[in-house]
């Protein structure tokens, strides 16, 4: 049994009360009783109005897109790299209907994948949902290459929310079939980040720069296990590299997108950068989730820090569990090569605690996107 943190009740349920009564006047969307089988597709964007980090061209946007489909649909398994990502069915058709479906759109891990979130996003899509998660250039397996600078500047993964919204919306595949006004959004780890940034949640970063110098050990200090650089790298590209340099001017600026509803942060990073000021300002419900086990985003230090700050938050702490676990389930040779990302600490189940995160985050995003709640909470 995991231990359920409660914080703010009393703002949250009056910011889900206005939320319930915004709902009534939308028409009810109908939802399934039974999961659906899930179809899966590969879209490939770019952001014009930033440039890759070879500055020879636009920024690439890609991403998984997640989407209910017909019944009786067969999917397969899929295999990604040392993870094992779901089962879905490939380039499958959107189930039919007249309804809008509610978008989730979601951000991976530092050094990850669109992919990576499959477990997260395959649990929404087959209740109805439509789930987006980007790959964010330069801080993605996907590429061939991981960038420095994808691991310096992470106010860059908001932008790429926003904008995958807005190439969704844009696209005679989705856009048709989303409602604009059930868009929420998820994250792990630096994605959690992400998704508090995109209701509001704004870094400091002379206030990084200054809790480095007394917590040298802290994880938010140096960069994770995924990067293949040193933390002297990190810190000659800040000094010295002018686009860099340029970025952090605007690292503190806001990336609040009116059209999220609702923020679901897993084991997000970045507490100690965070301004208290923004996240007490925050208006839109969130719901933050963290293993009491996690050695990369100590909780006391970020989710259960950000969670007391932000009035309208509420807070889960699984036991046992720790950073990775919320990693997808791996192959054999993932846990053979790759026992740090594969392997979990005794009385973790990664399966587990994936479908207990799976299930609130759907009980979370029913009753603020929908304004119903159609699942008792796992317990």
């Amino acid at each position: 049994m995991h231990t359920v943190v409660r914080q703010r009740a009393v703002v949250l349920l009056g910011a889900l009360a206005a939320l319930a009564l915004q709902t009534m006047s939308w028409a009810q969307a109908e939802v399934p009783d039974t999961p659906s089988p899930v179809g899966m597709t590969l879209v490939h964007y770019e952001d014009t109005s930033r440039a890759n980090w070879d500055d020879n061209g636009p920024r690439p946007l890609s991403a998984v897109v997640w989407y209910p489909a017909p019944r009786g649909t067969t999917e397969t398994a899929w295999q990604v790299s040392i993870f094992n990502a779901g089962k879905n069915a490939r380039e499958a058709p959107l189930a039919a209907s007249s309804d809008k479906l509610p978008l989730i759109v979601i951000s991976h891990g530092t050094g990850g994948s669109a992919a990576t979130m499959a477990w997260l996003a395959e649990s929404l899509a087959a209740r109805g949902y439509l789930v987006a998660a980007v790959n964010h250039h330069g801080n993605t397996g996907y590429e061939p290459a991981l960038r420095l600078e994808g691991f310096a500047v992470w106010w860059d993964r908001p932008k790429d929310l926003s904008v995958l919204i807005d190439k969704l919306m844009a696209d005679p595949r989705f856009g048709p079939r989303i409602n604009a006004d059930r868009i929420g959004v998820a994250g792990f780890s630096i994605g959690g980040y992400t998704a508090l940034a995109m209701v509001g949640a704004r870094i400091s970063h002379d206030q990084w720069s200054a809790f480095c110098i007394t917590h040298t050990a802290d994880s938010n200090c140096h960069l994770p296990p995924e990067a293949k650089y040193s933390d002297a790298d990190l810190r000659d590209m800040l000094d010295h590299n002018p686009r860099i340099r340029d970025a952090i001017t605007h690292a503190g600026e806001s990336f609040a997108d009116p059209r999220i509803k609702a923020a679901f942060a897993i084991a997000p990073a970045l507490g100690p950068v965070l301004t208290q000021a923004s996240l007490a300002t925050i208006q839109a419900p969130v719901h933050i989730i963290v293993g009491a086990a996690d050695d990369q985003t100590i909780p006391e230090l970020n989710a259960q820090a950000m969670s007391a700050v932000i009035p309208t938050a509420t807070l889960d702490v699984l036991p046992h569990v720790t950073h990775y676990t919320f990693l997808p389930a791996c192959t054999l040779l993932g846990r053979i090569f790759a026992s740090r990302y594969c392997s979990d600490p005794e009385g973790a189940d990664r399966m587990v605690t994936h479908d207990k995160v799976s299930s609130t985050a759907l009980h979370f995003f029913d009753a603020t996107l929908i304004g119903q709640d159609r699942l008792p909470r796992y317990r």
